[in-house]
């Protein structure tokens, strides 16, 4: 994700009126699931993730709404109404890394807000509001059996989540990134973006997406190794390990990277490119059926809060 382009869109975005729009999907079709499914308009959509029962979820980096849809049919509505729309960045809505765990919680990302969110995924209620007080970026999210982790796109650091018994949400916690990973001074470029789990949660494997660079992370001390990849994933956004295939959403090349990572998690050959026509500015991946899914965030619009967004179903070759 590329915060210059992001603040760009939300300034031109404020002089825009968003419209009030019905949500529906395009590409229905009886016994087969649509390849493109479109988003509200004016949408801002940065992250996406998926949930039983072919469900998906998006959320809107302008306004922290969060829209929920069926990746059977296409349709869907808004589940969490957000803020209001073209707000500077910084304001306390936003919405980027999504989650859902198996107590149907989801765990979102409150980019330049500082904040913290978790939802019921069924009704939409807020069950939980944390203020991370310093926070740079909070872009990514990942859940585990222990808990929930988010990346800092501009502080070298973690934010942790933890689940106590029968998953009860614990108070948040800081884990400081040390080892291979170095955050550059330059406040403008842009370090640690999707994150994944690996070996049950015990390490986490995330990319630094002004380098192309990918890191382990030990999810207990935060201590980084880098992943000695033969190309870098530039540009690289969301993240999903399937087995030891991780795919890449590379957001400004309007491709997903496919990565073989080695057994022990040291290196990793890059692949296939898998890419569609109808690809616009990508940037976060969900898998669900089989399939996967990115959504377009579009940055760099002319029109954000009028533009349409959409849902597109990646390629297998």
């Amino acid at each position: 994700m590329n915060r210059i382009l992001i603040a760009l869109a939300l300034v031109l975005s404020a002089a825009v009126a968003v419209p009030a729009v019905a949500a529906q999907g395009k590409g229905e079709s009886k016994g087969k699931r649509p390849d493109v499914i479109a988003l509200p308009n004016g949408f801002q959509p940065e992250g996406i993730t998926t949930a039983k029962g072919h469900t998906f979820f998006v959320g809107s980096r302008d306004t922290g709404a969060i829209y929920k849809g069926s990746l059977r049919t296409g349709a869907g509505a808004v589940l969490v109404e957000g803020g209001p729309s073209g707000l500077p960045v910084a304001d306390d809505r936003g919405a980027t890394g999504l989650k859902v765990d198996k107590y149907r919680r989801l765990f979102v990302s409150g980019a330049d807000s500082k904040h913290i969110r978790v939802y019921d995924s069924r009704t939409g209620d807020e069950l939980r509001d944390y203020l991370v007080v310093g926070a740079g970026f909070i872009n990514d999210v990942i859940v585990t059996r222990r808990g929930a982790y988010f990346t800092d796109s501009g502080v070298a650091q973690l934010y942790f989540i933890p689940f106590a018994k029968k998953g009860a949400l614990g108070d948040l916690q800081r884990i400081p990134l040390t080892g291979d990973l170095q955050y550059d001074t330059n406040p403008q470029t842009f370090e640690l973006n999707g994150i994944e789990a690996a070996r049950g949660g015990k390490q986490l494997i995330s990319v630094q997406s002004h380098t192309g660079k990918l890191f382990t992370i030990d999810a207990a001390t935060g201590v980084t190794k880098e992943i000695v990849l033969d190309k870098a994933v530039t540009n690289g956004d969301g993240l999903l390990r399937v087995g030891r295939k991780l795919y890449v959403v590379r957001n400004q090349q309007n491709l997903v990277a496919v990565v073989k990572l080695t057994r022990n998690l040291g290196s990793g050959d890059y692949g296939r490119e898998l890419t569609r026509a109808e690809f616009d500015v990508p940037t976060t991946i969900a898998r669900s059926g089989g399939r996967n899914y990115v959504v377009n965030a579009k940055f760099g619009s002319a029109s954000p809060a009028t533009d349409t967004y959409e849902v597109v179903k990646v390629p297998k070759k």
